[in-house]
């Protein structure tokens, strides 16, 4: 189990680090083995690690070769050696053995089609720092967490909720609307 958390940065670069740091502090029974961390003016993202694969070279947030792609991720890919072997053969180069840099490999040759190609239970967030983009996705059946939500002009994410009450911009409100679905479905069908 590994986990991690994010939000746009829109709340300024003095509390940035430090609300990152708590959010991170949220989620650390999820990876007690190592943490990392990216942030710029845009966005914070931090890791939480429970090293499986790659012990010496699974760290995270992980980078493309020209660092111009930030990636977290939580999970299993089960065929990433397959689609290592097809990236390496478009010219992708990979340094560590990691399954997660075949998540970032896959994104540069197959953008948001990327998970038509993955099997396994994953959550991630790949961050693009060129484009500012934010492209994250989690298995279909929703084995990894992943949740978000956007409060004011923040988008905060996370593998946990409760990372997100670290957030100042964060409103613990209750939703009736969706109240009566999650009640009956167990889950919330609708928008909300």
């Amino acid at each position: 189990m590994c986990g991690f958390v994010g939000f746009t940065n829109t709340i300024g670069a003095i509390n940035c680090e430090s609300i990152l740091d708590k959010m991170m502090n949220r989620i650390i029974h999820r990876g007690p083995d190592s943490s990392g961390k990216f942030l710029n003016k845009d966005i914070a993202i931090g890791f939480r690690r429970l090293s499986i694969i790659d012990i010496s070279e699974g760290n995270q947030p992980m980078f493309n070769e020209n660092n111009s792609l930030v990636l977290v991720f939580n999970g299993e890919i089960y065929n990433y050696k397959y689609l290592r072997a097809e990236l390496s053969s478009c010219g992708h180069i990979f340094k560590t053995d990691s399954d997660s840099e075949t998540l970032l490999h896959g994104y540069e040759q197959w953008k948001e089609h990327l998970v038509e190609h993955l099997r396994g239970m994953y959550s991630f967030v790949i961050y693009d720092i060129e484009n500012k983009s934010l492209y994250a996705a989690r298995d279909i059946f929703g084995i990894k967490p992943f949740y978000y939500t956007e409060m004011e002009d923040s988008f905060i994410f996370g593998s946990e909720i409760k990372a997100f009450l670290e957030h100042p911009k964060f409103k613990k409100e209750l939703n009736e609307e969706a109240l009566g679905h999650y009640l009956s479905f167990q889950y919330s069908p609708c928008e909300e």
